[in-house]
Formats: structure tokens, C-alpha cells, sequence
């Protein structure tokens, strides 16, 4: 199934890493990784940089979405309910 991200970006859920939170940031660790991904090219801003909410890293890419990670998490919660019902 897939997940959407914000704007027009949906990606697999099976690709999935992590979904964190962009205070994340402020530790030196995920800033390093952060900055390392982004001189790489592995960055894809979904959203205007003070609309920023959360980091979701999947295996090809680490997306800037605009939507929650909490909200992130109940979506793909719903796509598992009702793949469950089928």
C-alpha cells in the first residue's frame, strides 16, 4: 500500500524506514546525517521550510512533509485496518 506524504508525493509503505520528527534536528547525530543526505541529493522538500513537521526516510530517499508525524502514523494505521477487513 501506499502512504501520502503531502503535495502529490506517495510513496510505498513497505519502503519505509522511519518517520521523525523534524525537532529531531537539533541533535548533532541526525543534523550530521541530515546534512550528509542533503550534499548527497537525497533530500526531497515537500513543504515550505516553516511548514516543515516531519522527516520520513525511506530506502531510496528522505522526504520533508508538511504533515505530522503522528497524523503520518494514523494513515498508515487506517491503510492496515482495512487491508485486515478485506
Amino acid at each position: 500500500m501506499f502512504l501520502h506524504l503531502g503535495g502529490d508525493v506517495v510513496v510505498l509503505k513497505k519502503d519505509i524506514i522511519a518517520i521523525l520528527d523534524t525537532r529531531t534536528k537539533q541533535s548533532s547525530i541526525t543534523r550530521e546525517f541530515i546534512d550528509i543526505a542533503k550534499d548527497e541529493g537525497f533530500i526531497q522538500s515537500i513543504s515550505n521550510q516553516e511548514k516543515e513537521k516531519s522527516l520520513v526516510i525511506t530506502t531510496k530517499e528522505i522526504y520533508v512533509s508538511p504533515i505530522s508525524c503522528t497524523t503520518l502514523k494514523k494513515r498508515s494505521e487506517n491503510i492496515l485496518e482495512t487491508q485486515d477487513e478485506e
